[in-house]
């Protein structure tokens, strides 16, 4: 049996806010995450993005995404709703890293299937401690071509 070749995950950040997403980078280079990065602004610009990854590729690269909820446009679950209907999208991972720990969104984000829920407290510890999991996490598990 021939090894089959393991494709490297991509990273998406999908967040409004130019700090978070300095502080995403800043954080992956200091980890020495060196996947490959996109950023989009927001849940719109992201689906499009994704759609248009699908396409050039004849079906989409394992993706990993990190999700803000609250963004114009469309906002994090909306794109959330958008990305399960589609069964080509479907399969993206998806962790939340917002502000926001309303009950209600955690439960919402989870019943989309999201692989985790990250609250933004404590912005460069936790920012850290999730990117070095994100980071293992693109290495150590084989996603879906």
């Amino acid at each position: 049996m021939r090894p089959r070749k393991l494709q490297e995950a991509r990273f998406l950040i999908v967040d409004d806010d130019e700090i978070s997403v300095m502080a995403m980078q800043r954080a992956m280079r200091k980890l020495k995450i060196s996947n490959e990065t996109h950023v989009c602004t927001d849940g719109q610009h992201a689906l499009e993005f994704l759609q248009s990854e699908q396409q050039k590729n004849t079906g989409l690269p394992p993706y990993i995404v990190t999700l803000d909820l609250n963004m114009p446009r469309m906002g994090g679950l909306e794109l959330l709703d958008a990305l399960r209907a589609d069964p080509e999208l479907s399969r993206v991972v998806v962790f939340v890293f917002t502000t926001s720990d309303t009950p209600q969104d955690v439960r919402s984000a989870y019943d989309h299937n999201v692989a985790g829920y990250v609250v933004k407290e404590n912005a460069s510890e936790t920012l850290a401690n999730a990117l070095n999991m994100l980071g293992t996490y693109s290495r150590i598990v084989e996603l879906p071509v």
